[in-house]
């Protein structure tokens, strides 16, 4: 039995510049900045004291009271942004077997702002040694995806899964394989993270690793620039619904874009920092382009991982430049987490929903705060820096590199 094509014919976003795609997608390509003063907690013992967080996130514009109850932020997240998703789709589930429905949600930390707040609670008031009933529920990880399937009585392949930075397009592969092997006609996936807590922005803080800019938050996560000095983190989901190809075309669904190839690999070097020579990242680019059968130049955009960190940035350039030097044209790439920030386990799952929008809509968002271009960038590289560029976007490459070595990469083409 050949291999089925796949296709995204939904997307949700839940971002710092935007809770919906229309207004994610409008933001980004204006150049806005999602970066401002931590609103959650006092900064005043941190290094690091602003972030990107959500802005006027109201759960119960989508989620019932009990479902508030029984979930972490970043569940709720997560039926936020799939609720956009389903809703952009068309889909009508009760027409589809629950059993070939599936859900593969990814995250970067679980359920954190649970178990912060449930351990504050405790050591303030250890001598009752109560717990909530719900926490361990609320903390573990495969609660999104569990309670996906809850909320729409999906039956089929449901998990959850883990790759730090590189976790949302670890899971969108895997999603797209159930769909390739005939195993489901329709996959729900996409990742959600709230990071923004103080055990979070300590422990980055510790490592060196996050923007101490405090007097000018928007301009601090500055991906490619050779004033980078360290990320700025986000929180926020992504979804993305995946649909076999024919299942899609005969229901007359509206299609973003196919998911033509990917690649995955491990750069075997270090628990946080990447190959500074990109070698693990750029052997994924090219399993990658094998796998969508096309040339290095048939790509028009790269939405690059990019987060501003001084090496990161510097071992990505590297790898593309591998990947790409005998391209016979100049690539064009944009770090949009100059806008959004990092969203940790979640941040591909937005830049997945940026990259079929940039075929839909033939712009290339921008990389803000682009000032003085690290002179490692090769010639073959065109950064959009600024401001959007009009451009014809057939394909799309989203990268997603993480702690651990974890690289992955995606290709999305127009149909």
């Amino acid at each position: 039995m050949g291999e089925h094509r796949v296709v995204v014919t939904g997307i949700g976003a839940l971002t710092p510049i935007g809770n919906t795609v229309e207004s994610f997608w409008k933001n980004a390509v204006m150049g806005s900045s999602g970066a401002q003063g931590i609103t959650k907690f006092d900064t005043a013992k941190f290094r690091t004291k602003f972030a990107c967080e959500l802005k006027n996130f109201k759960a119960n514009e989508c989620l019932s009271p009990e479902e508030v109850l029984q979930s972490d932020l970043y569940t709720q997240y997560a039926l936020y942004a799939t609720h956009e998703a389903l809703e952009d789709a068309g889909l009508r589930l009760e027409t589809i077997s629950p059993y070939e429905v599936g859900v593969i949600w990814g995250t970067g930390q679980g359920g954190l702002h649970t178990f912060e707040l449930q351990m504050q609670e405790y050591y303030a008031n250890h001598e009752r040694g109560n717990f909530d009933p719900l926490f361990l529920k609320k903390l573990m990880m495969n609660m999104a995806p569990a309670m996906i399937s809850m909320k729409y009585g999906i039956k089929g392949i449901n998990y959850a899964a883990l790759s730090a930075c590189a976790t949302s397009n670890t899971v969108i592969i895997n999603a797209c394989n159930y769909i390739r092997l005939g195993q489901a006609k329709v996959m729900i996936t996409g990742a959600s993270v709230a990071p923004i807590t103080e055990a979070t922005i300590g422990g980055f803080n510790a490592m060196r690793a996050m923007s101490t800019r405090n007097d000018c938050p928007e301009s601090a996560s500055r991906p490619f620039d050779q004033d980078r000095d360290g990320f700025v983190i986000g929180e926020g989901a992504g979804a993305l619904i995946l649909e076999d190809y024919e299942h899609a075309r005969n229901r007359g669904a509206k299609i973003y874009a196919e998911v033509l190839g990917s690649g995955t690999s491990n750069d075997a070097y270090h628990i946080s920092a990447t190959d500074p020579e990109g070698y693990g990242a750029s052997k994924a680019v090219e399993l990658a382009l094998k796998e969508a059968n096309i040339r290095p130049e048939q790509v028009d955009y790269i939405n690059a991982h990019a987060t501003s960190t001084p090496n990161g940035d510097l071992s990505e350039l590297k790898a593309i430049h591998r990947s790409f030097k005998n391209s016979k044209k100049c690539i064009k790439l944009s770090a949009t987490k100059s806008m959004t920030g990092h969203l940790l386990g979640a941040a591909g799952a937005i830049e997945a929903v940026l990259s079929v929008k940039s075929i839909q809509e033939n712009i290339i968002p921008p990389t803000i705060n682009l000032v003085n271009i690290d002179p490692a960038k090769s010639r073959k590289m065109h950064v959009v820096a600024q401001d959007a560029i009009q451009a014809k976007v057939d394909i799309a490459m989203s990268n997603s590199i993480g702690f651990g070595g974890h690289n992955a990469i995606l290709v999305f083409k127009r149909v």
